[in-house]
């Protein structure tokens, strides 16, 4: 019965995690949330952007969220460092967590198994944070590159197509960055396994709900939805969880 329980804990855990991501991903086309309210604010961040002659803070800007991304992808490599590390001891990290006041020790192999499974959320997070450095990255070119606000040359539709596909390129960045944060959510999850496989089941919910009140229903969306006048979303709108 031991191990058909932590095999369901396990299974809820990924239930919730791709469940909530197509969730979101679906919901975000018809009704208001984060993730749409912030593509609309890079679109027209970009729009305003090639308005501007001088354009060191956009430039600025940019290159502030791709620090964002770096410091969590290099807090994913030490984090990665310490599973790795407990992996090559789990007698010894096991004969420590036994003499604690609360959870069951389980087998050597469920152990193994629940630090694999942490491993393997944050090498998700890892990739997602650098794909996000590198797509603002991208970013920081197309600004660089944007056309001079005097430039007779460059019609109104280029100069809208271009805002567009900018703005569309930020919030893929946006995104990614977005879905490696996730990942650091369910892994505190993860860490509710290590004492019990009930405790993991409830912490997974407990994360879906946080996130989808932070996503759908927090006062910092109804803040920037009152900062501008929005059209409602289409279903062709960007998501966070592309």
């Amino acid at each position: 019965m031991g191990i058909v329980l932590e095999l369901i804990a396990l299974l809820w855990f990924l239930t919730c995690w791709v469940g909530y991501t197509q969730y979101s991903k679906r919901r975000a086309g018809d009704r208001p949330c984060l993730s749409n309210t912030l593509d609309l604010y890079r679109e027209d961040w970009m729009r305003v952007m090639l308005r501007r002659e001088n354009r060191i803070a956009d430039a600025s800007v940019v290159g502030n969220l791709e620090r964002n991304g770096a410091f969590f992808a290099s807090s994913c490599l030490l984090i990665l460092a310490g599973i790795i590390t407990a992996l090559g001891y789990t007698q010894e990290v096991m004969e420590v967590f036994s003499t604690l006041p609360f959870g069951t020790l389980p087998t050597r192999e469920v152990w193994e198994l629940r630090m694999v499974i942490l491993l393997v959320v944050f090498i998700y997070a890892f990739f997602k944070f650098t794909w996000s450095m590198r797509m603002y990255n991208f970013v920081s070119v197309m600004v660089g590159s944007a056309p001079p606000p005097d430039d007779t040359k460059t019609s109104p539709a280029a100069r809208e197509a271009f805002a567009r596909s900018a703005g569309n390129i930020c919030n893929l960045a946006g995104d990614a960055f977005n879905l490696g944060l996730r990942s650091y959510y369910y892994a505190l999850a993860v860490v509710g396994w290590f004492i019990h496989p009930v405790v993991f089941m409830a912490s997974s919910t407990l994360v879906v709900v946080v996130l989808y009140r932070r996503e759908f229903c927090s006062d910092a969306l109804t803040a920037l939805r009152s900062g501008k006048v929005f059209e409602e979303p289409s279903p062709a709108a960007t998501d966070s969880n592309q």
